[in-house]
């Protein structure tokens, strides 16, 4: 009798992780594709537009304040495909 109980419970768990774990990619993929969806123009990714600013900025005699402004302002740009 304990056998059973202990075996009904511990099926009852492992369904229980199957379905949160399900419910945790669900959400997952709820948040990756929200939102509005971007140009396909000339538009980049994130890290494909601060590598590309990056290398403009290398050896600018600038303030870090100043490159910072720049940065942002040029992976805006990138990002937005301008």
């Amino acid at each position: 009798m304990i056998k059973l109980v202990s075996s009904i419970a511990l099926a009852g768990m492992m369904t229980l992780t199957i379905a949160s774990a399900g419910q945790a990619q669900e959400r997952t993929f709820r948040r990756m594709t929200a939102g509005p969806s971007a140009p396909l123009g000339k538009s980049m990714t994130q890290s494909q537009a601060r590598r590309l600013c990056q290398m403009e900025m290398r050896g600018t005699r600038e303030s870090r304040s100043a490159i910072r402004q720049k940065m942002a302002i040029c992976m805006r740009k990138r990002m937005e495909g301008m």
